[in-house]
């Protein structure tokens, strides 16, 4: 239950949704308890179903605005799990440098498509491997990797687009 709802609340980003989401999953599948008994592997095979059902709800609504990974998470964790990040041999301008890294990270991250986001933070932050993703997505194997190559090319352009430093104006290079 507390994996079905991490996946719900990555999905969804706020908590009631998150809570609504895994409720009606578990309202959906109870009728078929004896179908779930019979699968092998219930931890994917679960979010795979949680997925779908984001998927129908979320085209149901309509494209909404895209959140920032900051209104993700709640301050505390989003502070832990991005303190855990940093090492202790982190001199004071690679401490400056990662201050400014972690707004940039968030922005950048808003801006990617919901699936794209998906796929990032399932395999780079929560460390699911490719044919758990897979399964999830109903897709094969490659198409994972080959979706997560494709992100993360964009989400690395999108930030030195983003962390490049603004040319002054009227000058030319000297």
């Amino acid at each position: 239950m507390d994996s079905l709802y991490r996946f719900a609340y990555r999905l969804t980003g706020v908590q009631h949704d998150a809570e609504d989401l895994v409720q009606d999953v578990l309202v959906k599948l109870f009728p078929r308890l004896s179908e779930l008994e019979a699968v092998d592997k219930p931890r994917p095979w679960l979010k795979r179903v949680l997925y779908r059902q984001f998927v129908d709800q979320f085209r149901r609504r309509g494209r909404q605005i895209d959140r920032p990974v900051s209104e993700l998470v709640d301050v505390d964790s989003q502070v832990d799990w991005l303190d855990s990040l940093e090492s202790e041999t982190f001199g004071p301008q690679a401490v400056y440098e990662q201050q400014q890294l972690r707004p940039a990270v968030d922005r950048v991250l808003a801006t990617l498509p919901p699936d794209q986001r998906t796929l990032l933070l399932l395999h780079d932050v929560d460390g699911w491997r490719h044919d758990e993703i897979a399964m999830v997505l109903d897709v094969p194997v490659g198409t994972v990797k080959s979706r997560l190559h494709r992100c993360r090319n964009q989400l690395r352009k999108k930030l030195q687009r983003e962390l490049e430093p603004i040319p002054p104006s009227g000058r030319v290079g000297v």
